[in-house]
């Protein structure tokens, strides 16, 4: 009877220590970019939106997929500690895109307590002359 009780509180401290300690949890320096003007005889354009993990449970990105082909982001794949940072990093690709004003976005699926956020890239193509 001893052994029975001893585990039951042994099982009930360590679920309570598992449930204490904060998700791991994704917080992003901007999550929006503007890439300006740009010509179209140079369509490829980068950027890198950067993030911190603030919870305390390492986080790991499940996915980050883009609104349409044009677009690829690229993550940092491995487990990122409490505390740790790491980037996505986005291209755009407007060859054979028509010129103008675009906006895109970018979904990143985590399984951190936002499992889901958005970013957004933006930018004029010019015509090239």
């Amino acid at each position: 009877m001893k052994k029975i009780i001893l585990m039951t509180l042994m099982l009930v401290c360590g679920m309570t220590t598992v449930f204490a300690q904060k998700p791991a949890q994704i917080k992003f320096d901007k999550t929006t970019h503007n890439f300006g003007t740009f010509s179209e005889s140079n369509p490829v354009v980068s950027c890198t939106f950067a993030f911190t993990n603030v919870g305390e449970q390492p986080l790991m990105i499940n996915q980050a997929v883009a609104s349409c082909g044009c677009t690829v982001p690229k993550y940092t794949e491995t487990a990122i500690q409490p505390g740790e940072k790491g980037e996505i990093k986005v291209t755009y690709n407007g060859k054979g895109k028509f010129p103008g004003h675009f906006k895109k976005s970018i979904t990143v699926r985590t399984n951190g307590a936002v499992e889901m956020t958005r970013l957004y890239i933006e930018g004029d193509m010019t015509e090239a002359k």
